[in-house]
Parts: structure tokens; C-alpha cells; sequence
């Protein structure tokens, strides 16, 4: 289980495990809106009794009602606010609504005031690797060069280098360079703090993560790679005009580079992912009798190495 783990630790586990087990009855069956609504609902009951202070930076939106998973709302009554909190109750709730790989409960914690509050923005650039990536890429020079200095630092051929790019007409030309370099597109369409933390994470079998995904998963994510010790750079990217005007009246600077420690500062970070779906970092759900068979991946900077924790719950 999750040995000397801090409190918040252990209740952020018990949340996502409470998101992914709430929503499984709706996996597979189409309706992404009822699946996020059920992990919803299930991380906001678990999180009543939360026994830590923490602000939720990345939530639901000011449109969502749900306790506790709102931007803004405070985890851990009459407690001190001592964390900033990320949270994405299904992130992927297509996949889940089909039942496709790649569905994950999240939620990320890090110092009160650390996290790089972007809620008017929802796009963002990004590059992310593991460790060799420091000093060896850089978010504003191609993707071919990218490639071609990932894969000598790495010591590899170009041809073996996996890169995913999230599959969306914003990214077509981010694609198309990719698969000219020769390298391997990893397509997928959702699940970009998945596809990301895999690509911070040695032995993944994913190498880098280019274009322009979820700014908010984007903040998530950098807790990962944090502790990971992964590179991570990102901009801004507003996709229309409203979007644009939006970010500007929030006072945005859309010419920023951001770095690792500017999308997550503070010196403790942590991030857990439970898995809905099979995918990259854990297995899905598995049914075992009157119980639900749940792969959990828990990073937490004050415990080391990452952990790979397997529970069963109640069905019910």
C-alpha cells in the first residue's frame, strides 16, 4: 500500500479510486456526459471527509456545481490551504464512454500558490520528455530538430523514436513532420495527461509529446514530470478568437515560454492516476466478482521511486 505516505497522499488515492470504481457501471456504454458525472460525484463524496487543506486550482469550470471539484472551491474544512489542487475526475470521457483505452481518473497536489493558474486559457504548446531531454530540446525549435536531437541524446534512430501528438486538425502539420522525420506517430485522440506523464517516464515506450493540447492538463501533468524529472516547456495557445480576447482580458502572456517550474513551483508535488481503461501507465478495471480490481499509479516527491499500487473495492 502506500507506505510512508503523506495524508493528502493517501486521500488523493482514495479519490481517484472512488472516480474510476464510480463511473465503471457507464464504461462502454456511450454516454461520456453521465461517465464524467458519476466520477464526479464519487470524488466529491470521498473528498468530504479529505484531511488536508488545499485550494482546487484546475476543476470543473465556475459552470459546474459539484463540490469540491470547482475552481476556487476548498478541500479540507477549517484546515489550512496548504496545497494547490489539480483535478480531472475522467480524463478521456470518450474513451470511457467506449469503452477505448486510455481512460484515467487524475488528481495532482502541489504547494498552496505553485501551480500556473491558467483556467481562461484552455489550449496550450507543449513538449515533453523524459530526463535526456534537458538542454537537448527546446518547444520553440522544430519538431524535426526536436527529433533528430532526442533520438542522438537517447542513442537511438530516428526511426525508433515514438512521439506522440494528440490527433486533432490543430496538429496536422505538427503530424505530418513527424512522420516525415521518419519517426513513429503515436496517434491518440484523448487522454493527453496519460500520453504525457508516459512521455516523462523512462521505459514507457513513449518518447516525447508534441503539439497543442489542454492547458489545464498541461498544469496536471507538470507535477508528474516534476517528479519524474522530466522536461517540460509550454505557451499558451487560444484556438479562436473568442478564446483569444478571453485570454487577453485575463492578462496573459501569450509570448511566454513557460518551463517546468514555471507550470508547477513549490518543493512537493504529488499526482496519482487510476486507470479506467487499459492504457500506457496502468491497467483498466477489471471485475472480480462482487468486486473491482483497480491499477493506481501514485508519484509523490517525498516518497521516491513511482508506485504501482493494485486494489480491489465493493461494486457497490
Amino acid at each position: 500500500m502506500l507506505h510512508h505516505a503523506n495524508k493528502p497522499t493517501v486521500d488523493i488515492f482514495s479519490a481517484t479510486i472512488a472516480a474510476a470504481a464510480g463511473c465503471y457501471p457507464l464504461v462502454g456504454k456511450g454516454n461520456k456526459h453521465a461517465v464524467d458525472a458519476a466520477a464526479v460525484e464519487a470524488m466529491r463524496h470521498m473528498l468530504v471527509g479529505a484531511e488536508f487543506g488545499g485550494q482546487v486550482v484546475i476543476g470543473e469550470g465556475e459552470k459546474d456545481d459539484a463540490p469540491m471539484l470547482y475552481n476556487g472551491e476548498l478541500i479540507g474544512q477549517g484546515q489550512p490551504i496548504e496545497w494547490d489542487i489539480a483535478v480531472d475526475p475522467v480524463d478521456g470521457t470518450a474513451l470511457a464512454a467506449t469503452g477505448a483505452e486510455g481512460a484515467v481518473s487524475v488528481m495532482a497536489a502541489a504547494d498552496r500558490g505553485a501551480m500556473l493558474d491558467c483556467n481562461q486559457v484552455y489550449y496550450m504548446k507543449k513538449i515533453i520528455t523524459g530526463p535526456a531531454g534537458w538542454g537537448v530540446v527546446d518547444l520553440d525549435a522544430s519538431p524535426t530538430q526536436n527529433i533528430h536531437a532526442l533520438a542522438a541524446a537517447l542513442d537511438l534512430d530516428v526511426s525508433e523514436l515514438r512521439v506522440a501528438v494528440i490527433d486533432k486538425p490543430r496538429n496536422q502539420d505538427v503530424i505530418a513532420e513527424v512522420q516525415a522525420t521518419g519517426a513513429e506517430w503515436l496517434q491518440f485522440a484523448e487522454g493527453d495527461v496519460a500520453m504525457g506523464v508516459a512521455a516523462a517516464t523512462e521505459e514507457s515506450g513513449v518518447h516525447m509529446l508534441l503539439g497543442v493540447g489542454g492547458a489545464p492538463e498541461g498544469v496536471a501533468t507538470a507535477c508528474a514530470v516534476r517528479i519524474l524529472g522530466g522536461f517540460m516547456q509550454a505557451r499558451l495557445a487560444p484556438q479562436t478568437v473568442d478564446q483569444l480576447e478571453q485570454a487577453m482580458v485575463a492578462g496573459y502572456d501569450l509570448d511566454r515560454k513557460f518551463g517546468l517550474t514555471d507550470l508547477v513551483g513549490g518543493e512537493n508535488w504529488i499526482f496519482v492516476l487510476t486507470g479506467i481503461t487499459d492504457g500506457l501507465l496502468t491497467r483498466g478495471i477489471v471485475p472480480d466478482g462482487d468486486g473491482l480490481i483497480l491499477q493506481t499509479l501514485v508519484l509523490d516527491s517525498k516518497l521516491g521511486e513511482p508506485q504501482l499500487i493494485e486494489v480491489e473495492v465493493s461494486r457497490n
